[in-house]
């Protein structure tokens, strides 16, 4: 008999404005902790009413629902306030000053609902030059001053797609954020504003860097260091067969252990090793090593060792075997909600408005033709009569 508890966030309630990528990967995580969470998508054609319909191009939609509102109407606005009056968390996607634009400033929605937290999330800083500037990912990476240290010596700074600064400096740490501020709530009883932006979050996350410049680990150019690809046995090596390997064998008992498995014993040397005189004719070594077999043949040959080589393993292989995709934490009492096969690989997206107005009824009571209805391709509130 299973003693595991419910989600850590069930019953939190979260309204996710639409956007792309870092807020709907923050919507993502709490969802799969348990939250409830409501994606506010712009008025489309036919939503609502069960005629054909596209979903938007936000990939990141698991266990999510949706409805369609214009908050450029007053109505639209309405309805998203009486919402955003009994829900616990707003997670705003957009530039500085856009809520405040549409008459909803967060110090007007926390007056109605002390116990809301609005979660704003901006690639920028707030305040300076850039705040209202367009960008993406690499610009906040840019920025940050974690991208001069991404790439080869040989080349310019190379930005690792989209990972850092949307997903890691941004949807990640605004979830962060949120937590804080659900934790220090069940002390004050009051929510707040989190403010989060991308260029700040990556610099964060690139604390070590910061520090280890005047170490031996980081003291050097971009592409010439211990971890940024400059140390020859922490890099990348092609097989006979197209397929890589990644070596990491930073400590010396572990880079023993990998000499050993290419059956290189002249560089069994730990003082050569240190020598970086002798890193190019090394890593010449490794590469036509690693070209005479092939990946799955060098992957026989470290799986089990201490070596600190592996392969790289690409998507569509992953998918193919079927390997589970998992939540990335394992609360062992409150697990969180677990990914089934079918949404571990493929997503179909979200359709606006599918799910909301159950959701809406789930949450409130509300029903379409009693207390919401559909306007010019939005929900609006239904006004209820004075007596």
């Amino acid at each position: 008999m299973s003693n595991a508890r419910n989600p850590p966030l069930e019953g939190v309630r979260v309204v996710e404005l639409a956007g792309l990528a870092p807020a709907p990967f923050a919507g993502l995580l709490l969802a799969d902790y348990g939250a409830s969470v409501l994606r506010i998508d712009r008025p489309l054609p036919h939503p609502h009413d069960g005629r054909p319909a596209q979903p938007t191009a936000d990939l990141l939609i698991r266990r999510k629902s949706s409805v369609a509102v214009d908050l450029k109407s007053t109505d639209g606005r309405a309805l998203l306030e009486a919402i955003l009056s009994e829900v616990d968390v707003l997670l705003d996607p957009f530039r500085p000053g856009v809520l405040e634009s549409l008459s909803l400033s967060p110090q007007l929605l926390i007056e109605r609902n002390p116990r809301l937290i609005v979660a704003r999330l901006t690639g920028f800083r707030r305040d300076g030059p850039y705040a209202v500037m367009a960008g993406h990912d690499i610009n906040y990476l840019a920025l940050s001053g974690i991208l001069s240290h991404l790439g080869r010596s040989d080349g310019p700074p190379y930005p690792p797609a989209n990972i850092l600064a949307d997903f890691a400096g941004g949807g990640l740490m605004c979830v962060l954020g949120i937590l804080l501020a659900l934790f220090e709530r069940t002390a004050s009883g009051k929510g707040q504003v989190v403010e989060n932006n991308m260029v700040d979050g990556v610099a964060y996350l690139g604390s070590m860097i910061r520090y280890a410049r005047e170490t031996r680990f980081w003291d050097r150019p971009r592409g010439q260091n211990l971890l940024d690809g400059g140390c020859p046995w922490y890099d990348v090596y092609q097989c006979k067969d197209g397929g890589y390997m990644a070596v990491g064998a930073l400590e010396p008992h572990f880079y023993r252990r990998l000499v050993q498995g290419l059956e290189l014993p002249e560089l069994d040397n730990l003082a050569l090793r240190e020598d970086r005189a002798s890193w190019p004719s090394m890593r010449e070594q490794f590469r036509l090593r690693f070209l005479e077999r092939t990946r799955q043949e060098w992957e026989k040959t470290f799986v089990g060792t201490d070596a600190c080589c592996t392969p790289v393993l690409e998507q569509r292989e992953l998918e193919n075997t079927e390997t589970e995709q998992r939540l990335p934490i394992s609360l062992k009492s409150s697990p969180g909600l677990s990914i089934d096969e079918e949404q571990s690989w493929t997503s179909a997206g979200l359709i606006p408005g599918s799910g909301g107005p159950d959701l809406l009824n789930q949450w409130f009571g509300w029903k379409i033709g009693r207390d919401i209805q559909i306007t010019q391709g939005g929900l609006v509130k239904t006004e209820v009569a004075k007596l």
